[in-house]
């Protein structure tokens, strides 16, 4: 009563809670409430603004298996007044006019629900073959992981001029992007930026963006990425690791990226336990960003093999893939071959 008063001397046109609402909470309220004052719970206004932005024909999918599990148990909220007034349902009926349509109603969504589940399949059955060709080409996987708006993004953008859309608003990126980056050191890596995690994230979404989510499960490196200015940072990060447990995906290593420094006033202490080192960067003027590249060196250096071997000159082709998936120390041309010292990763040893 108190909340339909308040919406009533604001004029308000829509009552949000920031939880998720039961069905019947839901009809409850809007009992109470004006005719014209609609209420809608968190993961609704969630699914809103991922249905706004979704872009790509998987992401499309998922935010419509989304907004169709959230509806199917709310179906009969939406019919409860044709089913309180109904008149019989016509001859030889068991039911009436609203609880006919209802079931009509819940057959469509169920079979809209097992359609999109389909789609989705195949789409993840390509995603999983990719992921498995980036895996066994031995090449380096970084998933870029934070809270939506802690600046992923133009994080992207500055190392890799990857052009992926940024903006300062929630979910401006639901669509994981893939670029290469080549570090100082001749390597070249894989950088993934990943859709933005959320305080309470509705289990609806994590089931639905579940393929899309685990580019962070199956990285070599974690980089979270975490706004320094915003004053809820802490809840902010504990609710990614939340979601990074929930994901199974908290086994890799993880760089923290305390981005947006250039919002700070003076020298606030940031730092995170779950972290194996911690930076302070700016994605909007690149300030931090070059000791970031070298905490990825050294953790991309920790989980290599040292080499030292001498190839017959008709082998060069190997120390190539060396060059691309490696760190060449030293290269050294003899009468009998070509010297070399290296770090490699593991999973290129059988072709080199």
């Amino acid at each position: 009563d108190e909340i339909a008063e308040l919406a009533r001397s604001h004029e308000a046109d829509l009552v949000i809670f920031d939880d998720e609402l039961t069905p019947s909470q839901q009809a409850n309220l809007e009992k109470v409430m004006d005719k014209s004052v609609k209420v809608i719970d968190r993961t609704a206004l969630i699914l809103d603004i991922f249905a706004l932005h979704a872009t790509s024909k998987e992401g499309r999918l998922q935010v419509r298996l989304a907004q169709n599990q959230y509806l199917y148990p709310r179906l009969r909220g939406m019919w409860a007044h044709l089913a309180s007034n109904r008149m019989g349902g016509g001859v030889g009926s068991r039911f009436g006019e609203g609880e006919s349509q209802l079931e009509v109603d819940r057959r469509m969504v169920r079979k809209r629900i097992t359609s999109i589940k389909r789609e989705l399949a195949d789409i993840s059955k390509t995603r999983t073959l990719q992921r498995k060709q980036r895996y066994h080409s031995g090449i380096f996987k970084v998933a870029l992981a934070g809270y939506t708006n802690a600046g992923k993004s133009t994080l992207l953008n500055h190392f890799t001029n990857a052009g992926v859309y940024e903006e300062d608003q929630l979910f401006a990126t639901l669509d994981p992007t893939t670029k290469s980056l080549d570090l100082s050191g001749g390597q070249t890596i894989l950088m993934t930026d990943t859709v933005g995690f959320i305080r309470k994230l509705p289990h609806h979404l994590v089931e639905a963006f579940k393929s899309t989510l685990e580019e962070a499960k199956y990285s070599d490196l974690i980089l979270h990425v975490v706004d320094a200015s915003n004053p809820q940072k802490e809840k902010q990060m504990e609710a990614v690791y939340d979601t990074l447990k929930q994901l199974g995906a908290n086994e890799s290593p993880i760089i923290t990226a305390f981005n947006k420094i250039d919002l700070l006033n003076g020298d606030e202490i940031l730092k995170d336990p779950n972290a194996e080192a911690v930076v302070r960067i700016s994605g909007e003027n690149g300030e931090g960003t070059d000791q970031l590249l070298e905490q990825i060196e050294k953790i991309l250096q920790k989980q290599k093999l040292y080499l030292e071997k001498l190839y017959g000159y008709q082998e060069a082709g190997k120390i190539q893939l060396i060059r691309s998936h490696g760190q060449l120390l030293k290269e050294e041309y003899r009468d009998d071959g070509i010297y070399v010292e290296a770090y490699i990763p593991k999973e290129i040893l059988g072709s080199i």
